[in-house]
């Protein structure tokens, strides 16, 4: 077959173009599954920011947590929680196990805190993800803050 200049339009075994696309044959791949486990909106005071009159005291943080695990063949109703991970062990990461007395200058390294914590708790997480909106410097009802995700690596 040929395009409107007179050339071939496909290449033997290689990429077909159309129009401005170009598409490689590819073979067929699964996707693996994933368990996600989420925690959303707790809210949690911690010691962070970097201007002084954030530094003395502990500061509203809205926390979610969002975890990819590694997840058996089938869940069956009689499936035992220790087959998946419990909400708790996401909860108390985003608060009981952040240190009270340390001062996080960044709210990335309280997200950062967060994810290690579960990384370290279960070797079936495979990605953790962790929203953070400062409360306190909200004025309208808006969500400032960050998103981090970190893979196991």
């Amino acid at each position: 077959m040929q395009n409107l200049h007179g050339k071939p339009r496909a290449f033997p075994g290689g990429p077909i173009c159309y129009g401005a696309r170009l598409f490689a044959p590819r073979k067929a791949v699964g996707l693996p599954d994933s368990l996600q486990l989420q925690v959303m909106d707790l809210e949690v005071e911690v010691l962070t920011g970097v201007y002084s009159e954030e530094t003395h005291l502990p500061q509203p943080l809205r926390i979610s947590v969002i975890a990819d695990l590694d997840l058996p063949e089938r869940f069956l109703p009689d499936t035992p929680l220790s087959a998946s991970k419990s909400y708790i062990d996401l909860k108390h990461a985003a608060t009981d196990a952040l240190p009270k007395d340390v001062h996080f200058t960044l709210i990335e390294a309280v997200a950062d805190h967060i994810c290690e914590t579960l990384f370290v708790s279960d070797a079936r997480v495979r990605r953790v993800e962790v929203r953070i909106v400062k409360l306190a410097i909200a004025e309208a009802d808006e969500s400032i803050g960050i998103t981090l995700v970190r893979h196991r690596r």
